[in-house]
């Protein structure tokens, strides 16, 4: 079985020297009181249950996964719902939620890092309180009074969970094409009817009522997404003092067969004239489910940041214990019959990509969640705007850049291992499988790319894109003239302006033809992840530059070193890729592919 380690050490690095998190803490009054020694706590005892509990179910949850006993019934892997009562009873559902309907009130960013944790251990699990974590933020955020009182204090505990109800059958990105029906009830109320497909945690037996919430149509509502209202619709009716009654008219009608997270139970769901209650206002839906699944693309980027912790650890312990054949620089073993494979280059290659994606993209994982933190808490609305438009650019980026590279990092994880790798009982195959998932859902990265380009940068004329680019120049400027930076700091200012070039170059050629923009949007996604990458990394060199006796530090500048000269380049084809334009995609005929 794999092993892990929670890596309390470069979390604690990031939140307290790179980010100073108790300081910004410290501006916001809702967050004044939490401490360094607070935020350690909790990184411990996460770190601590994670791999006590959550790991030891990992693969045997694969192996057994969700079961359909039929009409609606699911049943959970095996451990699964003793560990859900040892996660509630332990008050981690209540980590990040309003003090006053239950919850711990930490900032986001303490969050962010615990779920890092849970997805190293057990992606499968860290689905059901995700999804809950979602419904509670979009009930909070659009409910009425009432909703929130009847709903979000058991969402909050762990006592319900909940989901989210977009895609159907023939309609997965477009929701426009949405056709759940939601009729007025005489006495009040909406009754719901459809079918929406792989829906996470759908059904199943760890807790004893699911709050469903619904993309519907109302009569004569808009066609297309003008036309979407969101429903509440819970699996057992709920009085109003929060007692359960009859059960509502949805059910599971099968569970979907998948290539990885056996153990999250993904469902067909059948709304037979289910009792559903309106969220917000009428048509405008979309909108209201837009702060669940926002919150969700954070997490997906969460869920590969945690992969790629636990498939570098294992595959490095591999690597230093391995032996097959000898350095091309003479034997590193000689009292061995042959040399650990971390001697080899092309392993060493493997691991370092694994680490520079992996120690980059906690950075910058964590710093967005600490802007959705002054987003939300800041007390100046300036500071406020720019946080959320921080926010709002680099969203689709953590989701798709961290997938994309969690992916390929459990690959080269399976390849380090050899034809191990390819073998159950190593735990390398299912990173591989678990992984492939998050370049897919809550939309795919093509769409990130799309949104990124075509409503984040090109929708504003560049500026939250410049506003990004402010944060470059000031390091530049701060650091431009110390020898010992150039190596950081003139590559990342290099493709600053290359990618201000980029973007207008799109833009022009968009006007003219917006398949110049379909066409360009990935290759674009993936420059400005390395451009947010390498800013974080000239940071982190910037830092362990002031620690040239601590191997911690040593060892953080190595791969400062690695990034730069190994990955970074990789933009060049990116912008070459980008630039080609959409002519060599668009000219064949559909009927002769």
């Amino acid at each position: 079985m794999p092993r892990y380690t929670p890596p309390i050490r470069d979390m604690q690095f990031v939140l307290h020297e790179l980010l100073g998190v108790q300081a910004e803490y410290a501006a916001m009054p809702r967050h004044a009181e939490v401490s360094r020694d607070l935020i350690d706590q909790v990184l411990v005892e996460g770190g601590r249950f994670c791999a006590e509990v959550l790991l030891p179910i990992n693969r045997s949850g694969d192996e057994e996964g969700c079961t359909y006993e039929g009409d609606g019934v699911v049943r959970t892997p095996k451990g699964f719902k003793e560990a859900w009562n040892q996660f509630r009873d332990a008050g981690w559902p209540t980590l990040n939620c309003d003090p006053t309907l239950g919850g711990q009130g930490l900032p986001a960013t303490v969050g962010i890092a615990f779920q890092e944790m849970m997805n190293a251990t057990n992606q499968a699990f860290s689905m059901y309180p995700g999804l809950t974590h979602g419904a509670y933020d979009c009930l909070l955020a659009h409910g009425t009074a009432e909703q929130k009182a009847l709903y979000l204090p058991r969402l909050v505990s762990g006592e319900w969970m909940g989901t989210m109800c977009l895609t159907e059958p023939h309609c997965g990105t477009d929701l426009g094409l949405l056709r759940t029906r939601a009729e007025p009830e005489a006495a009040g109320g909406y009754r719901i009817t459809g079918t929406k497909i792989f829906i996470s945690a759908g059904e199943h037996d760890l807790v004893t009522n699911i709050v469903h919430l619904v993309l519907a149509r109302l009569p004569g509502a808009p066609a297309g997404t003008r036309g979407i209202s969101l429903f509440i619709v819970p699996k057992y009716l709920v009085g109003p003092d929060g007692s359960l009654g009859a059960r509502n008219g949805v059910k599971a009608a099968r569970i979907e067969e998948k290539m990885g997270i056996h153990a999250s139970a993904t469902c067909v769901m059948d709304f037979d004239g289910a009792l559903g209650t309106l969220v917000g206002e009428p048509n405008k839906g979309l909108n209201a489910m837009f702060v669940m699944m926002n919150a969700a693309r954070i997490g997906v980027g969460m869920q590969s940041l945690g992969l790629t912790e636990a498939a570098y650890q294992n595959s490095v312990d591999y690597a230093r214990e391995r032996g097959q054949g000898r350095s091309l620089t003479g034997a590193k073993a000689p009292d061995q019959a042959a040399d650990p494979i971390i001697v080899h280059p092309d392993v060493r290659r493997m691991l370092l990509t694994q680490r520079a994606y992996l120690e980059g993209s906690r950075a910058f994982a964590y710093w967005l969640g600490l802007h959705a933190d002054r987003a939300e808490h800041h007390p100046d609305e300036d500071e406020r705007k720019a946080s959320h438009d921080l926010l709002a650019l680099l969203t689709p980026v953590v989701k798709a850049f961290l997938t994309d590279n969690g992916f390929l990092c459990a690959n080269l994880a399976m390849q380090v291992y050899g034809g191990h790798g390819y073998i159950r009982e190593w735990g390398m195959e299912q990173f591989v499988r678990d992984a492939r998932i998050n370049m897919i859902y809550e939309g795919t990265n093509t769409i990130q790319a799309l949104d990124l380009l075509g409503r984040k940068v090109l929708g504003d004329n560049g500026a939250r894109l410049r506003q990004f680019g402010g944060l470059i120049r000031e390091l530049v400027e701060e650091h431009g003239t110390r020898e010992d930076m150039a190596e950081f700091i003139n590559p990342l200012a290099d493709l600053g302006e290359k990618v201000e070039k980029l973007t207008l170059e799109i833009g022009m050629k968009a006007l003219q033809n917006p398949d110049e923009a379909g066409a360009a949007a990935v290759d674009y996604l993936r420059v400005i992840g390395h451009l947010v990458m390498a800013y974080f990394w000239a940071r982190m060199a910037r830092i362990a530059l002031d620690h040239p006796q601590d191997d911690f530090y040593k060892a953080k500048l190595m791969v400062a070193r690695f990034y730069f000269a190994r990955l970074l380049p990789e933009t060049a084809g990116a912008i070459r890729s980008a630039r080609a334009g959409s002519a060599s995609l668009m000219a064949m005929d559909a009927a002769l592919f």
